[in-house]
């Protein structure tokens, strides 16, 4: 097998990876030797270059420079898939950032000298510590209902969205009370025969900004969630949905009546236990994704609670381990700024060791 050593491997090139990555090089880790990223994907832009088309800039929640190179003025109406991926691109070309791809991480485990062992795809790296920034999107949650498998319709998730065409004449029942789910219910809602939106709790709409407060609020939740070994919770969950004037149409149109969410699914659309039914045709899980962590599994960093225990970036369990673009940092804001503290404690870290060299 080809083996290879560095003395951080980040796994993952979106915003935190990059960020990291940005912060490795500027502090003197030299690419190669020093660090290498290896990354899943096919080309440059993370998980935004899976994002439907029809998600144009102008409606992309925030989305904040990397550091050191600033994002070109977008274009609203061109797709945020486009311009991300090639701002990604173009930042691993200015700053020389040693990105290979496609190169698929299976497994990380200890060595008995104290590295990390990388089996990749395309081979073994060996490393004296992690920066892990692999996100979310390779894990879409699917909940589980009674009778999902009996459904004679279709079953897709935010991942599997491309536009909305596909759903012309349909009835489509949208699950889930985030912002993804508005954006796919109000273009769905204009082709197809019929939308039910559906949540498990009646969502949350913010009618005030979204100011500093309540974006520190949101992330001290996130926070003492991991500190406590907890999976971290959904951001929206404490934000809630912007009032938008996009919003304020799909009102105007009807189309935000939701309901609680079904008790079971039937081989022709949804039912409740009070007897209540719909009929569908597509049922769009807009339900989120989780933290893509299985490859960590052989380290045992799992806490009872079935989270990772985190301090700051750093988990607990294991100081040569950092988790970016996780919990309280997965923002494209948060993924800059957890990027420099890993690496921050990182360098500390290895800093005995490379004296004793």
């Amino acid at each position: 097998m080809d083996t290879r050593s560095a003395d951080v491997v980040v796994i993952g090139a979106g915003q935190a990876g990059l960020s990291a990555a940005y912060h490795l090089r500027r502090t003197g880790f030299a690419p190669g030797s020093g660090f290498v990223v290896l990354d899943g994907d096919d080309g440059p832009g993370g998980a935004w270059q899976h994002r439907w088309p029809t998600l144009v800039f102008d409606r992309v929640h925030g989305f904040y420079d990397l550091p050191g190179m600033a994002f070109p003025t977008p274009d609203p109406r061109r797709p945020a898939a486009e311009q991300v991926s090639a701002y990604f691109a173009a930042y691993e070309r200015a700053f020389d950032l040693p990105v290979r791809r496609p190169v698929r991480v299976r497994a990380v485990r200890s060595r008995p000298d104290g590295r990390l062992d990388v089996h990749t795809d395309h081979g073994l790296w060996t490393t004296r510590a992690l920066i892990n920034a692999t996100g979310t999107w390779t894990r879409p949650f699917w909940p589980h209902y009674q009778g999902r498998s009996s459904f004679r319709g279709r079953q897709l998730h935010t991942a599997d969205y491309r536009g909305p065409d596909e759903f012309a004449g349909l009835r489509v029942v949208v699950v889930g009370g985030g912002t993804s789910a508005v954006q796919l219910l109000g273009e769905v809602s204009t082709v197809a025969a019929a939308t039910t939106w559906v949540t498990r709790r009646p969502p949350l709409f913010r009618e005030e900004e979204f100011g500093p407060d309540l974006g520190r609020a949101a992330v001290a939740r996130v926070d003492e969630a991991v500190r406590a070994g907890r999976p971290p919770g959904s951001v929206v969950g404490v934000t809630g949905l912007p009032v938008t004037p996009e919003l304020r149409r799909l009102r105007e149109r009807g189309v935000l009546h939701r309901l609680p969410m079904f008790d079971r699914i039937t081989p022709d659309g949804v039912a409740w236990s009070d007897g209540r039914s719909v009929p569908a045709d597509v049922i769009l899980w807009c339900t989120g994704f989780r933290a893509a962590l299985d490859h960590l599994a052989p380290l045992g960093l799992r806490a009872p609670g079935g989270g990772i225990t985190m301090d700051g970036t750093r988990v607990v369990a294991d100081q040569r381990i950092h988790l970016v673009g996780y919990g309280p940092s997965a923002s494209t804001i948060g993924a800059n700024r957890a990027g420099r503290a890993a690496v921050g404690e990182i360098r500390a870290l290895l800093a005995p060791v490379a004296a004793l060299d």
